[in-house]
């Protein structure tokens, strides 16, 4: 079971999500953490193989939330995808994330994609 952290307070968006990625064939766990500050605290409980972070939060920067993650040892080297619709690619690279999706992103891609950062 590959466990994902969807860190995005957009609930339409992250309900998909979380729909489609738990009816795939290949098995994903997924937690959904509508707030950047709350990421380290609900990662520390239950500790994902993936993280997929919002650029644009309501409480904080995606940034800030990638720059917490990359600065504790237990998710320094955890792939981390970050999505946005602002087109921030070299910024969100240079801060650590592994992989940028601008959006709008074709959600039925994820479960490729993410398995592809953790092979």
């Amino acid at each position: 079971m590959v466990k994902v952290m969807i860190v995005d307070d957009d609930a339409s968006m992250t309900k998909l999500l979380k729909t489609l990625l738990e009816l795939e064939p290949a098995g994903f766990e997924v937690t959904v953490v509508p707030r950047g500050a709350q990421t380290l605290e609900k990662a520390a409980a239950n500790p994902p193989h993936l993280f997929m972070v919002d650029f644009n939060l309501n409480d904080m920067d995606g940034l800030e939330v990638v720059h917490q993650l990359r600065r504790d040892a237990r998710f320094a080297q955890t792939p981390i995808v970050m999505v946005s619709g602002l087109d921030v690619e070299q910024e969100a690279l240079a801060s650590g994330v592994d992989m940028f999706l601008l959006k709008p992103f074709e959600p039925a891609d994820l479960p490729d994609i993410f398995l592809d950062l953790l092979s």
